[in-house]
């Protein structure tokens, strides 16, 4: 039987309601009880698992609770605690400018626009939407890892490899109250089924709205699309600088932007 994937949009929202059936608790995965937290929980991510991050902030945060502490902190001290995310020079560096400029712009808090979060050293785009949308419940954009930039490209959503121009394909196809559960459940649809070398396209409930999937058949009642971990076409196989350093990442699409921003 020949797919019928439909329309952009069409495909958009049918995998919407999918992957929220699929991931119906799908949160964000970094540990952090502050936006201030949640802020510096996202610039370490950058080239790190959140599992790895996780490990990390609780002595951060022990030591060093909300912005002033890290604005007045020895930054030595700081990069001995973020160390093992990597990078920890640039991200230390950076925490500890964006919380000066919290403390010293913003009265000590974390700002609640777009135009505001990035002028923090260390917060581009995606670090903005994240801590808008978990810390503020606002849907400012389209948080765009790794994971949904994988995946946007092989469901056909988009044709760009920036993720500022896949974030504004996403956009124009989604909710806007369901921008970020888009992202965070793509993100553990990314993990758990659509692997970045070998996705298991034989498992995938997705696999008749893919167009990328191992076979241009639908899988009929009671079965899956047929082919071990499926095939990508070339121009779809991720390239050595798009291949994941290890699982777990909440976003990492733009990381060396993140890590160097105002470095």
């Amino acid at each position: 039987m020949t797919r019928k994937l439909g329309s952009k949009k069409q495909r958009a929202l049918e995998i919407l309601q999918r992957l929220k059936h699929l991931y119906p608790d799908a949160k964000c995965s970094l540990d952090y009880e502050t936006p201030v937290q949640l802020l510096i929980a996202t610039i370490l991510s950058a080239q790190c698992t959140d599992e790895r991050v996780n490990k990390v902030t609780p002595e951060l945060f022990r030591q060093y609770p909300n912005a002033d502490a890290i604005a007045n902190a020895d930054l030595s001290d700081i990069e001995a605690l973020v160390r093992s995310t990597g990078f920890y020079r640039n991200k230390a560096k950076n925490i500890q400018a964006a919380c000066r400029m919290i403390v010293t712009e913003f009265n000590g808090e974390v700002p609640r626009s777009m135009a505001e979060l990035t002028r923090l050293p260390g917060a581009a785009r995606k670090t903005a939407n994240v801590v808008l949308a978990h810390a503020y419940g606002i849907n400012a954009g389209v948080t765009v890892d790794t994971h949904v930039k994988r995946l946007s490209g092989r469901l056909g959503l988009t044709q760009n490899t920036d993720p500022i121009r896949i974030e504004q394909d996403l956009i124009k196809l989604l909710p806007q109250p369901d921008w970020e559960n888009w992202s965070i459940r793509l993100i553990y649809h990314g993990r758990a089924v659509c692997d970045a070398r070998k996705p298991a396209c034989d498992r995938c409930t997705l696999a008749d709205l893919c167009p990328s999937g191992s076979k241009a058949e639908q899988p009929g009642k009671g079965e899956r699309a047929k082919g071990k971990g499926g095939t990508l076409n070339k121009a779809e196989q991720p390239g050595k600088g798009e291949r994941e350093k290890g699982k777990g990442r909440l976003d990492n699409s733009l990381d060396d932007a993140e890590v160097s921003h105002r470095s």
